[in-house]
Formats: structure tokens, sequence, C-alpha cells
């Protein structure tokens, strides 16, 4: 049994040929980014978010400080002892 024609179908033959795949070319040129505005307020906040997390709960500057107003006994009068007294009924919740 022979088959001469597959009737409108062409052949494997008469495909029209592809050109050749050629490399890439060099346009000799630096590769470069950019970052959006976005992106770096991103960054920004999580350094600063890292420096909080590392940072101690303890200001010792602030302590120090504090220690050396206490020596003075100048220092201490009513109305300091007011308003340490406010702090911490506040800090407690109960004023």
């Amino acid at each position: 049994m022979n088959i001469n024609s597959l009737g409108h179908i062409n052949s494997v033959t008469n495909q029209k040929k592809t050109d050749k795949v050629s490399k890439p070319v060099d346009v000799g040129g630096k590769d470069s980014i950019k970052i959006s505005n976005d992106a770096k307020a991103m960054a920004e906040m999580y350094a600063v978010s890292e420096t909080v997390k590392t940072a101690p709960d303890v200001r010792m500057d602030r302590i120090e400080e504090v220690r050396e107003k206490l020596k003075d006994p100048s220092y201490i009068d009513s109305k300091i002892i007011e308003s340490v007294a406010e702090s911490v009924l506040d800090v407690f919740g109960l004023s």
C-alpha cells in the first residue's frame, strides 16, 4: 500500500527555514539598580527597629545624672517629691 498525497498538507521538506540564533550582544555598560524611596524608607525603619531591639532597657547615663542630682541636698524639694509621687501613681494606674 502506498500513500502518495496527503491532500493540502505540506510535506516537512517544504517548510521555511528559520534564522540561526544569534549570540547576545555585549553593550559594554555597567549593571545598575535603582532603589525606590519606599524601599529606602523600609530599610531605614528596619535599621531603627534593630537598634531599638539591641538597645539596653536601662539608660545608664540618665541613672548617673539622677544620682548626681540626688547628691545635692537643695535638689529635693516638695515640688520634686510631689512630681515623683504623681508619676509613681500614674505608673500603677492609681491617679
